[in-house]
C-alpha cells in the first residue's frame, strides 16, 4: 500500500540527480513507496541533469553535491536561472561549512544529508515544494555556528541591526521569525490567522527589503545579521 505524506494529493514531480546508479535506484524505489510524490526523471552528472530539468519542468530537485563535470552547487544556480519556481533539495554526505552555506546560497531550499529516512525526506519534500526551507539538524548547527553571537555588540553593530529591523513592520518580522523556523505560506498563515495570499504578500516585502531573492536567503541573512 502506497503511502501518501500527510494525506496531501497534490502530485510533486522530482528529478533526481545523483551520480551513483545505485543511489538513484535507492530514491526511486523509496520515493514510490508514496502515493503523492512522482519520479519524472534522473541523471548521473549536471550537465545531464539539467537538459532533464528543461524537460520535465519538475516541481523538486533532488541535487547531489559531488558531480562530475559541474559540482551541484553551481547546478543548483543554473537551475534557478531556468525556473525560480522549482526548488532544489541538496541531498549529499558532506556537512562542511562552506558547502552547506556555497548551497544555500546558490538557491537550495533544503539541505539533507544522505543517511535521511524516507519519510522524512518525502516530508522535506513535500513542504519545499510549497516554499518552506529545511536544513538538516546536524547541518543546521553547522551553518549557526558560522555566525558568532559575541557577548557585548558595539553601539554601531546594534544601530546597523536595529536599521534592519526598522525596515520591517510588525507584522513582517513575525513572518520573518516563521520564515526562518522553516514555516511555508501556508503554515504562515495558518499560525498569523491571515489568507496564504497575504502571508506571501508579507514574504514577498521581506525579501525586497532585505534586498535577497529567496525565503532561504532571507533566514540566513536574519541569523547572521542578528535581526530575529
Amino acid at each position: 500500500m502506497l503511502t501518501t505524506v500527510e494525506q496531501d494529493n497534490q502530485i510533486i514531480n522530482v528529478v533526481i540527480v545523483e551520480d551513483y546508479k545505485l543511489t538513484r535506484v535507492g530514491l526511486r524505489s523509496a520515493l514510490n513507496e508514496f502515493d503523492n510524490i512522482n519520479v519524472v526523471g534522473e541523471a548521473e552528472d549536471a550537465i545531464k541533469g539539467l537538459e532533464v530539468i528543461k524537460q520535465k519542468k519538475p516541481d523538486v530537485v533532488l541535487m547531489d553535491l559531488g558531480l562530475p563535470e559541474m559540482n551541484g552547487i553551481e547546478a543548483t544556480q543554473k537551475v534557478k536561472e531556468l525556473s525560480m519556481e522549482t526548488k532544489v533539495i541538496i541531498l549529499t554526505s558532506h556537512d562542511r561549512e562552506e558547502e552547506v552555506l556555497a548551497a544555500l546560497g546558490s538557491g537550495a531550499s533544503a539541505y539533507c544529508l544522505k543517511d535521511i529516512d524516507p519519510t522524512t525526506l518525502a516530508s522535506v519534500i513535500k513542504n519545499v515544494s510549497k516554499g518552506a526551507c529545511w536544513l538538516d539538524s546536524a547541518v543546521a548547527q553547522v551553518a549557526l555556528n558560522l555566525f558568532p553571537k559575541p557577548e557585548n555588540i558595539n553601539l554601531q553593530n546594534s544601530t546597523e541591526i536595529s536599521d534592519a529591523r526598522a525596515q520591517l513592520t510588525e507584522r513582517e518580522f513575525e513572518v520573518l521569525r516563521l520564515l526562518v523556523k522553516g514555516k511555508s505560506n501556508t503554515e504562515i498563515a495558518k499560525e498569523l490567522i491571515v489568507s496564504v495570499h497575504t502571508a506571501k504578500a508579507h514574504v514577498c516585502s521581506i525579501l525586497q527589503k532585505l534586498c535577497v531573492d529567496d525565503r532561504v536567503q532571507a533566514a540566513v541573512k536574519a541569523i547572521k545579521e542578528n535581526i530575529i
